[in-house]
């Protein structure tokens, strides 16, 4: 999961609108693939953000607003299951905390159930 951490945080470091859609919707994919088999409490919710998110970053012309608020959601749940987390708990916290400054508070955001129900990728057997 390291490759994934890095990538994520240079992406979140250079600017997450330097990043193109296309790349973004690879690295949500890959985040998927890693959750996908995971039991701890709240990755779920964050799977189904994953979903929204990487829908988003696949339309010709992503809804900004909703990005915004599906990464600070992203962010908040991620910064909560990192002290759930067997390792690397601190890459997590460092992870969800980026995100949440990158995203933007929307309490209203509806939640994309169709999304979180066919995750893109499955989990990569090794």
């Amino acid at each position: 999961m390291a490759i994934k951490f890095a990538g994520t945080m240079n992406a979140i470091n250079r600017g997450l609108d330097a990043t193109k859609p296309t790349k973004g919707a690879d690295m949500v994919e890959d985040w998927e693939a890693a959750l996908a088999d995971s039991d701890v409490s709240g990755a779920k919710g964050i799977l189904r953000d994953l979903g929204s998110l990487r829908k988003q970053l696949e339309k010709d012309t992503p809804d900004a607003d909703r990005v915004h608020a599906l990464l600070h959601r992203l962010g908040t749940a991620t910064t909560k299951i990192a002290e759930k987390a067997d390792s690397s708990q601190e890459k997590l916290k460092a992870l969800g905390q980026a995100l949440t400054e990158a995203g933007e508070d929307t309490p209203d955001e509806e939640e994309d159930t169709e999304a979180a129900a066919s995750p893109k990728r499955a989990r990569k057997k090794a």
